[in-house]
């Protein structure tokens, strides 16, 4: 989740960054590539905490919260704002 963060807060200043140096028409590759990595380690850190934790499956006491529920919801939000990135193109 960690990894995450950096890689969404380094999407953010590259596509400033890249919102004044790129031409007109050029696409917010590198971007929508770091976007994307944030997404797969959201991923990749939901998935492993839910591995890690087959003993709270059968208990009834327990339950994951809803910090793992909005993992599982910022993981489509972090690919499809991604994919945007990658699709936009820059105007004048």
């Amino acid at each position: 989740m960690i990894l995450s963060v950096i890689f969404s807060v380094l999407s953010l200043f590259l596509f400033f960054c890249q919102l004044f140096t790129l031409t007109k028409g050029g696409r917010f590759y590198i971007t929508g590539v770091f976007q994307i990595l944030a997404g797969l380690c959201v991923m990749s850190a939901a998935s492993i905490y839910t591995v890690r934790h087959l003993d709270w499956h059968y208990g009834s006491e327990n339950s994951y919260g809803f910090a793992y529920i909005l993992a599982w919801v910022a993981f489509p939000l972090a690919l499809l704002s991604g994919v945007v990135y990658v699709i936009l193109r820059k105007r004048e």
